[in-house]
């Protein structure tokens, strides 16, 4: 039987404004004058989504930077405990001078007497392209220059970085923006609703953990690997992705749901392809340090192997409650397998093929609801899916809040302001920020879980049997599967 929904009806082609469609939009528009009328004319205007998304945008990158100014002032300065004491700490001045790059060094060819640097290798190819612009600012840096110099010299290097981050902050805007409003393939395919990337650009974890550390950088290119998949492109897919995960990680963890989608959508070759893009990008990154730094390269490998439970994961509380778990690596790859298999098993057994965008998020979610560390600026991974997976004001609200109060406690617990007086006693208000923002997590991936099993609770699809607009590839056999019951 065919299914009810007209092909030329407005929720089959045009999703309803978000003073329309999400009811707490629609509370907060009470004292804005309400909702739009039937005489608003919102598309003649000179600010369209991608402009007001870019707007918000640098206004939000811009308190970030307002919010880091305690740490220009006084100086990347390990010995200084101001940084976590005002909230604004960074690894971007600590690192420039604890790596080297002070003194001219290249990441992994020059390490002299530094550490190795512990990241991968697109990565540390962008901290030297922002160390090489610094130079052009400082000067000779191979010249002898005190400890305070430096410093200075540390300072430079993060503003540049500030200017590069915000690129890529711009980028990430942008890709969300493009992505959300799909491609009209055909007479009757769905369109996304643009204004989405204002949950990527008003969000105030992309103020506060955007120039923490580079991850901005991997999660632009993964933000366009997800635009050219929504595109129609598997191989720019693939290449992106290849790059993103020669930045970091986690960008590889897409192909588990991209699988997923092809083999709901019985379109193999697209996977195949966008895996050989993929790579055969990671592969042409990394070669060239492999070859000529074989042990420099393994470093972010080793690093990563032999870290302990750390900041902000769940194992890291359970080891301050003296209750540490023995092998975290081999108890995280069994929950993480058991978790992505949970995945595949939903997304393949959905009464309707579930969205990209969607199982895309759970995978990602998954990996940082149980890994043995937690950065602050780790939630920048999840922004841009969130927007297309989750786009309501309420979970995104309950999400962000969950994240900030984590990001306020661990600067907090690194400064000993929760310490007891008792040095016996621990910061336990610490432990519960953890669970927070674990619990924040949770809720999104239970709430987008949902949309999945009932896709009329879907914000996307909003009740309708349309497809996914952001996937361009496996559209048209999705609607065909779409098309009877």
């Amino acid at each position: 039987m065919r299914t009810v929904t007209e092909p030329g009806s407005q929720r089959a082609h045009d999703r309803l404004p978000p003073s329309e469609a999400d009811p707490a939009v629609a509370g907060l528009t009470v004292g804005l004058g309400g909702r739009s009328g039937r005489f608003a004319r919102l598309s003649s205007s000179w600010w369209t989504p991608l402009r007001i998304a870019l707007a918000v945008c640098t206004i939000t990158f811009g308190l970030g930077v307002l919010q880091k100014a305690p740490c220009m002032d006084v100086g990347w300065d390990r010995q200084n405990w101001r940084p976590f004491k005002a909230l604004c700490y960074s690894d971007i001045g600590f690192l420039y001078q604890e790596r080297g790059f002070a003194e001219g060094n290249r990441p992994f060819l020059d390490t002299g007497n530094y550490p190795v640097l512990e990241y991968p290798v697109l990565t540390g190819g962008f901290m030297e392209a922002a160390a090489q612009i610094t130079w052009l600012f400082t000067g000779d840096p191979k010249q002898d220059l005190t400890e305070a110099q430096k410093r200075d010299t540390a300072g430079v290097f993060f503003v540049v970085n500030i200017a590069l981050l915000f690129l890529c902050a711009l980028v990430i805007v942008g890709l969300t923006v493009a992505t959300a409003r799909g491609v009209e393939t055909r007479p009757g395919a769905a369109r996304g609703q643009p204004l989405d990337a204002l949950y990527v650009a008003a969000a105030p974890v992309l103020a506060v953990t955007s120039t923490i550390n580079w991850d901005l950088f991997a999660v632009a290119l993964t933000a366009g690997a997800m635009f050219a998949w929504s595109r129609g492109k598997p191989i720019w897919f693939g290449v992106l992705l290849g790059l993103g995960t020669a930045a970091k990680f986690y960008p590889f963890l897409l192909l588990g749901p991209l699988l997923i989608i092809c083999l709901r959508g019985r379109k193999l070759w697209p996977f195949f392809q966008a895996v050989i893009g993929a790579v055969v990008a990671w592969g042409l990154v990394n070669a060239p340090i492999y070859l000529l730094a074989k042990n420099e390269w393994m470093s972010f490998w080793t690093f990563n192997d032999e870290r302990e439970s750390d900041y902000g994961s769940i194992w890291y509380v359970l080891k301050l409650a003296k209750h540490e778990v023995a092998d975290v690596n081999q108890l995280n790859i069994v929950i993480f397998a058991g978790l992505c298999l949970s995945i595949a098993i939903l997304g393949l057994m959905a009464p309707r093929p579930p969205r990209f965008a969607q199982l895309a998020f759970l995978v990602v979610a998954a990996f940082l609801l149980i890994n043995k560390v937690y950065s602050p600026q780790y939630v920048l991974w999840l922004l841009p899916l969130v927007a297309l997976a989750r786009p309501r004001l309420r979970d995104w609200l309950i999400w962000q809040a969950c994240e900030c109060f984590y990001w306020m406690l661990v600067w907090m617990h690194l400064a000993q302001f929760l310490a007891p007086g008792n040095p016996d006693v621990p910061d336990r208000i610490y432990w519960l920020s953890v669970i927070l923002r674990m619990a924040g997590t949770l809720w999104l991936m239970l709430v987008v879980a949902r949309d999945i099993l009932l896709p009329e609770k879907d914000p996307v699809r909003q009740g309708d049997v349309v497809d996914d607009p952001s996937d361009g590839v496996a559209s048209g056999v999705r609607s065909r599967e779409l098309a009877t019951v």
